[in-house]
């Protein structure tokens, strides 16, 4: 249970209206006092946050810190360290008549392979050229890749990566 005391010292009383004038004044027979409860103040301002941008604003492209990417009939690595990074850009793809065709987003640790996104358009299809948008985030661990596959000239895939956080999840800002 809290202790009370009472502080009866003019030199203290000074000071405080020395420093805190708006607490002066208080008149004859106002004494300060003192008390052994903790009190816990806690800061709920965005500085206390540790920074004042918005979450949103972290995973910002800028000039330094994403890496473009063009693939077309070819299989290329387009991320090989760890931590997370968001993929995004646009793939296209137009039918070849009696080939199947694929683009994807493939990860693999060397052994085994998954495919993560991507579309594939059958041998008879009768669609024009398709465009699609993406935009995801993919976590490698060490010995980990991305890798973005193009069966054909017929798909392209475009976009850029950004490391968003290291393998610990501490964000990683524009630079």
């Amino acid at each position: 249970m809290a202790q009370e005391f009472t502080i009866n010292s003019s030199q203290i009383e000074t000071k405080i209206n020395q420093l805190l004038p708006s607490q002066g004044g208080f008149g004859a027979g106002v004494d300060f006092s003192a008390s052994t409860m903790v009190i816990p103040i806690v800061d709920l301002t965005e500085s206390a946050e540790g920074g004042t941008a918005r979450a949103d604003l972290q995973t910002a492209s800028s000039l330094t810190s994403s890496t473009a990417f063009n693939v077309s009939n070819a299989s290329t690595t387009i991320i090989n360290t760890t931590g997370y990074f968001r993929i995004f850009g646009s793939l296209s793809i137009r039918p070849n008549p009696g080939v199947a065709e694929e683009a994807t987003f493939n990860l693999t640790d060397g052994t085994t392979t998954k495919k993560i996104y991507g579309i594939d358009v059958p041998p008879s299809s009768n669609i024009s050229v398709n465009t699609f948008n993406y935009d995801f985030v993919v976590f490698l661990a060490a010995g980990d890749s991305c890798i973005a596959v193009s069966a054909s000239t017929a798909s392209q895939l475009i976009g850029s990566t950004r490391q968003i956080a290291d393998i610990s999840g501490n964000l990683v800002n524009p630079l």
